[in-house]
């Protein structure tokens, strides 16, 4: 393997980049009035800056170190969670209308006008344990297997490098989060796509060359396909019902509920709609996120069966983990061995910014929505009346928590491992997303559902998921095998588990609905789509422009078109 040390050229590049992010940090920063300001950058920012900024927020380091992993252990069959562009349309179409019109800073805010405070606080607190146990921890953990990958030797050892690479960037991070609030993230979000995009097709590009073997990139593309034929089953987009882990009925299930969650109702994404200018703006953005959406497919999952195929003809040598006694690629590691093998000097410096660029705008979206979370949604409501200067405070007091609460977190990633980081990471959200699903999927289009209802399912939801993820951590075939019924629920696939979870929530939201007393007229008005329609029907229609229209034709026609080729690519 070609020697992973940085040159000087690289780590300029890499100065360069924090240098850059330190100023706009600082420069925003100074800026910060109030609450609004601090979450929300003043609600004035434009539907560039929108977009990429939920792009940004999506593509952490977990997806270009977890797609690529994914890329050469499963094919494409984690394709389907990074194909939901299309669900951004939704976003854009129905959700954001509801979000902005009600002036709200954040979705538990919206559930508490819809529902009741006990509803808002639930939400508030599942979205709080989930960041914290899923988001950090994994982005974190993909970062820094990064460290430990490119930088070895800098700091001693490969447990060195993993930690520096860690602590270093979780606390520039929180540091230039809580200094800059929304605006510097906002600020930064277009230059860290660019980054993140440009660096990604760099390595796909020069894979695909050396696959080539010197015919070029098409000629890499022809012999990567005709590889991945000799593995076709492993490789396939779509898997038969037989399959154990991704048969294609529970991809069709779990995947629409996973992406309904986390683009349309998740804090940490819609904020950055919540953000614009305008109504037409808020959805425009969101379209354009979609739009950026349609590409991580190509350039992070890809890139992973690159290193697999290149593996498989000797031009590189992928590290080998042993899983339940088998020696197999080690996946998390694909990515960053692309960088080490097949980039010379400076190349890598830029390659390098690219993961730091993805690692730090996540984990600078997740901090700052957290902390929005906490201030709106629970301290304002157990210290009402304080001033917009105490709110900003305790916003920034809650960033640095989670910060720390992330650190924290990190030793136990150290021994999370089976089907790869992202394959861990849609699972934990597959028991997290079905109640709150369905409570705001029935909760907008059904003006009988109640606070009731509401509260049943997102409590028995979220303990039901809780209990899954539990057994699957601890009971099943190598693990706890007795009690037979434990050991069962901890093998029961992850995908038809979602599905489960998600008519259980629907039965209990309905349940608890029409056994209890209708919900009065201000809980529907202007919150249900027949009434918003009502009430700011012209505005919405209007929002809905020639633009925006065009925006969500090319997502379907892009969407489509990848999920047409890559059916039949290996036929």
């Amino acid at each position: 393997m070609q020697n992973a040390s940085m040159s000087g050229l690289d780590w300029s590049i890499i100065f360069l980049y924090f240098a850059l992010i330190g100023f706009l940090a600082w420069y925003y920063g100074r800026k910060q009035k109030d609450s609004v300001d601090y979450f929300l950058a003043g609600r004035n920012a434009g539907f560039v800056a929108v977009g990429a900024s939920i792009f940004t927020s999506n593509i952490g380091s977990e997806h270009i170190v977890g797609l690529a992993g994914q890329g050469a252990s499963t094919g494409m069959a984690m394709a389907h969670w990074e194909l939901h562009a299309w669900i951004l349309i939704l976003l854009a179409g129905f959700f954001v209308p509801f979000y902005y019109k009600s002036g709200v800073q954040t979705i538990p805010e919206f559930l508490e006008r819809r529902f009741n405070a006990r509803a808002r606080t639930i939400l508030s607190v599942v979205s709080l344990v989930a960041y914290i146990f899923t988001k950090v921890s994994v982005t974190v953990f993909a970062g820094a297997i990064v460290f430990q990958a490119l930088l070895p030797d800098t700091f001693g050892s490969r447990d060195n490098a993993f930690w520096v690479g860690a602590f270093t960037t979780v606390i520039l991070t929180g540091i230039y989060t809580v200094f800059g609030g929304m605006r510097a993230i906002m600020a930064t979000a277009t230059p860290q796509a660019i980054i993140i995009l440009i660096g990604s097709f760099i390595i796909t590009f020069m894979g695909l060359t050396k696959l080539g073997d010197g015919a070029g990139a098409v000629a890499g593309w022809n012999e990567l396909i005709a590889t991945a034929k000799t593995n076709k089953d492993a490789f396939s987009l779509w898997r038969p019902l037989s399959d154990p882990n991704f048969p294609w009925l529970g991809v069709m299930i779990a995947s629409p509920i996973i992406g309904i969650w986390y683009w349309c109702t998740d804090q940490y994404i819609v904020q950055r709609a919540l953000s614009a200018k305008d109504l037409a703006t808020a959805r425009r953005g969101a379209l354009f996120g979609g739009l950026l959406k349609v590409w991580p497919v190509m350039i992070f999952l890809v890139p992973g069966m690159i290193g697999w195929a290149l593996h498989q003809k000797g031009l590189i040598q992928l590290p080998m983990k042993m899983v339940d006694g088998v020696s197999t690629i080690d996946g998390d590691t694909v990515f960053p061995t692309l960088v080490t093998t097949l980039l010379p000097s400076g190349l890598r410096g830029l390659i390098v910014a690219c993961l730091l660029a993805a690692l730090m705008s996540s984990l600078a979206s997740l901090f700052n929505s957290s902390a929005s979370l906490f201030t709106v949604d629970i301290y304002e409501k157990l210290r009402p009346g304080k001033s917009e200067r105490h709110l900003l405070n305790v916003g920034r007091v809650a960033t640095t928590a989670v910060v720390v609460l992330g650190m924290l977190w990190i030793p136990v990633m150290k021994v999370i491992s089976g089907g790869g980081l992202y394959q861990y990471l849609q699972s934990v959200q597959g028991y997290l997303a079905p109640p709150i699903t369905a409570v705001f999927l029935l909760g907008l289009f059904w003006k009988r559902i109640n606070s009731q209802g509401a509260v049943w399912a997102l409590a028995g939801g979220f303990i039901l998921g809780m209990f899954k993820l539990t057994c699957q951590a601890f009971f099943g075939t190598g693990k706890i095998e007795n009690p037979a019924f434990l050991a069962a629920v901890g093998d029961f696939n992850f995908l038809y588990a979602t599905g489960v979870l998600f008519l259980i929530s629907i039965g209990l939201l309905i349940l608890g609905s029409l056994t209890s007393e209708p919900p009065p007229k201000e809980k529907t008005d202007g919150l249900t789509y027949s009434s918003i329609k009502a009430v700011a029907g012209e505005e919405i229609a209007s929002s809905w422009d020639l633009g925006n229209k065009i925006l969500a034709g090319t997502i379907l026609v892009l969407v489509l078109g990848i999920y047409l080729y890559f059916s039949f690519w290996l036929e």
